[in-house]
């Protein structure tokens, strides 16, 4: 019997070292042929008797069972399933160990979080977000959708000739996506360290008006980081990366009010805030931050905004249906 696994991560990739498999099944990626020495191979060429380990836990684990059911495979093992039955064998995703951790040594701050939303909505979706990060369970998610468009434009946000700042603005698609949705917007500041992520940004944005672009990183304090810009959306700041970036403060490059803040910096967002504190503090502006880099950034990051201004409204929403991307909103 063939047996394959869907996902290219570190549960695939031990695996594969762990058991026989022949194939990881990719319908995207066309110039890859082996991963980890294994074919990699288009989910058509796959026996309807074979079974497959969905180890898809990032973006969407509830579709790529719905694809393979769809393409007669029946025999699909959940890989939050396969690590229960290794006996500890088998490893579990870093953001299971992280949560279930967070959880236990902060359950009152984890309780106080829930209560502070400001909406149903948002409270169904902690729900819901954390239970899948303590399980890898995906059935948690049957209710979520991929939509990563609608992400950071929420109509709670009630955009209206804004001073938008895009933190993180990779490729100019968040930034182009406000300036549609904003069309009397009356400045975007683009920040982004990486130089070729920041040409294709203004490649994209080169009909829009009234953008400036910023090649920098944000921190907490001017200087240098080291980062890792060969990620593509996910480069990040870290201690491994193989260059380095000049990092500034908001405070320090901006000196108009902002009134919309937008952050995904790959875990880095705790620093960058703490960086833009004289704008929270002044300005009140909306902010749109992700917090699912680290179990520790749903409680921390709400945690110094409210300290900076109590009166925020918090909302939550998800738009995938694995662990990324999960937005935290807060509305003057």
């Amino acid at each position: 019997m063939q047996r394959y696994v869907v996902g290219r991560n570190e549960q695939s990739a031990e695996l594969i070292e762990a058991a026989r498999i022949d194939g990881v099944i990719d319908d995207f990626e066309k110039k890859l042929s082996h991963w980890k020495g294994v074919p990699v191979l288009p989910l058509s060429v796959v026996t309807k008797s074979a079974v497959v380990v969905n180890c898809s836990t990032s973006i969407s684990p509830v579709l790529v069972k719905n694809n393979l059911l769809k393409a007669g495979i029946n025999k699909i093992v959940g890989i939050n399933e396969l690590i229960l039955a290794s006996n500890d064998r088998l490893s579990w995703p870093w953001f299971v160990i992280q949560q279930r951790e967070d959880l236990l040594c902060n359950t009152l701050e984890w309780n106080s979080l829930y209560q502070s939303m400001s909406d149903e909505e948002s409270q169904q979706t902690l729900l819901d977000v954390v239970r899948y990060r303590l399980t890898a369970n995906p059935r948690y998610m049957q209710g979520y959708r991929i939509h990563l468009n609608d992400q950071y434009f929420e109509e709670f946000m009630k955009l209206k000739s804004e001073v938008f700042v895009d933190a993180g603005g990779f490729d100019g698609d968040t930034s182009e996506e406000f300036c549609k949705r904003c069309p009397d917007y009356r400045k975007v500041y683009l920040f982004e360290p990486s130089l070729k992520n920041m040409q294709a940004a203004q490649a994209r944005l080169a009909s829009f008006r009234n953008i400036k672009y910023l090649c920098l990183g944000l921190s907490d304090q001017s200087g240098q980081l080291h980062f890792n810009p060969d990620a593509g959306s996910a480069s990040a700041v870290s201690v491994g990366g193989t260059t380095t970036i000049n990092a500034t403060t908001l405070d320090k490059e901006i000196d108009e009010p902002v009134s919309f803040i937008k952050m995904d910096l790959e875990g880095w967002e705790m620093k960058a805030l703490a960086g833009c504190a004289r704008h929270i503090k002044a300005d009140k502006p909306k902010l749109a931050i992700s917090v699912y880099h680290s179990a520790s950034d749903f409680r921390d990051v709400p945690r110094f905004i409210l300290s900076l201004n109590p009166e925020y409204k918090i909302y939550l929403r998800h738009y995938t249906q694995g662990w990324s991307e999960t937005v935290m909103y807060f509305v003057p």
